[in-house]
């Protein structure tokens, strides 16, 4: 199954936005891939403003994804991105989104907010409470993660016990010391010790590091972007994760039970 990243610079308003990701799904459908997994909070973003993405949130029968919608009609690629939520209670989610032919296929809110490195992502975000779904793309299981969830390596394990062989990430990994560092180390990590693949998208631009990656069930990055914005393909093969899983049977192996999430009281 071919794969691909779309990495972008999110800018000020969403009709931008919405442009730019309508291109790109474009693009993806003439390179021939399935899957197309764009970057975290997609809907608006001003780096003077911190704010500003939280209070553009729109639901999601607004006009935002209402055009990505209407663009997915005509064929059967499956787009998978984030973007703010009214929550119903004055606050917002970091809804994550898989969309294929004009529908809403599976969604899931970011359950470990950003409040870390001097960032507080809580204090307009409510966090969610229920482990995302799995979905099919082309027979491949595919597990959906967000952003700061890279770092909780129990949901990647949960997810690949439940069936999935691909893991995707959309994410605004910000800058900063050693963090795009803490990046490469994460992303392959969750697919070595996993044994599958992991499909991590960044934005770019000034605020975030870009460098988004497609990682093997081995831990070897495939595919790979800089920092500025690129479309990537790839692909991710099941025979690939059947012959890793069988040299190296990790999962097998293990002693552990299955993690199980916790729930927090809002």
């Amino acid at each position: 199954m071919k794969v691909a990243a779309g990495q972008f610079a999110v800018r000020r308003e969403w009709q931008e936005n919405a442009e730019i990701c309508i291109g790109l799904m474009h693009d993806a459908v003439g390179e021939g891939a399935s899957l197309l997994v764009l970057p975290e909070a997609v809907l608006a973003r001003d780096n003077d403003n911190p704010d500003w993405g939280v209070r553009s949130a729109q639901p999601l029968d607004g006009p935002f994804v209402n055009q990505l919608l209407s663009a997915s009609q005509q064929n059967t690629l499956t787009t998978i991105l984030t973007l703010h939520v009214p929550d119903g209670e004055g606050r917002v989610f970091n809804t994550l989104i898989a969309i294929r032919r004009g529908e809403i296929i599976a969604r899931y809110n970011k359950l470990h907010l950003y409040d870390a490195f001097a960032m507080q992502e809580s204090r307009n975000v409510s966090a969610g409470d229920e482990l995302p779904p799995l979905i099919d793309v082309d027979g491949i299981r595919v597990g959906l993660m967000t952003c700061y969830d890279l770092r909780f390596p129990e949901m990647a394990r949960r997810l690949v016990l439940d069936g999935a062989s691909l893991l995707v990430l959309p994410a605004a990994w910000v800058r900063g010391p050693h963090k795009e560092m803490h990046w490469d180390v994460l992303v392959t990590a969750r697919a070595l010790e996993n044994t599958c693949y992991v499909l991590a998208v960044g934005e770019c631009g000034p605020r975030n590091i870009g460098n988004s990656l497609l990682v093997d069930p081995l831990g070897i990055a495939t595919v790979r972007a800089a920092e500025v914005p690129a479309l990537l393909t790839a692909e991710v093969d099941p025979q690939r994760i059947v012959a890793v899983r069988q040299a190296l049977p990790v999962l097998a192996n293990r002693r552990f039970s299955p993690p199980e999430l916790a729930v927090k009281n809002r």
